[in-house]
């Protein structure tokens, strides 16, 4: 008796009720982000992202100057932005300092707010 209510659970429990293929027309067919180049596809993975690694700390530096011209030239795209963390794996204390050491530099002239055209 305690056999047949252990296989009745069993069998109760891998069966789900709410069990849909994903999306609104079942699952695609490779999965995602299949295709020729793709880690799914024949080609099979080729590029490894390498992880970010923050300048700063690496290079212990603590303070970020505004005087510094050259570094936050580094930091900033050619149209006069401030290049975001996912972009220069920069973390987060050190690019909130260097975004303060950018707009300070903007105001007094060391760096332009924006591109010359």
């Amino acid at each position: 008796m305690a056999d047949e209510i252990t296989t009745t659970q069993a069998a109760a429990s891998s069966e789900r009720p709410s069990e849909r293929p994903s999306g609104p027309r079942g699952p695609r067919p490779g999965g995602p982000g299949a295709g020729p180049g793709g880690p799914g596809g024949p080609g099979g993975r080729k590029f490894f992202r390498r992880k970010k690694v923050c300048k700063f700390c690496t290079e212990k530096i603590d303070a970020i100057s505004y005087r510094d011209v050259r570094l936050l030239q580094g930091f900033v795209a050619e149209r006069g932005k401030i290049v975001p963390r996912r972009l220069t794996g920069v973390c987060t204390t050190h690019q909130r300092k260097l975004s303060a050491a950018i707009k300070q530099a903007r105001n007094i002239a060391l760096l332009p707010f924006a591109a010359r055209y």
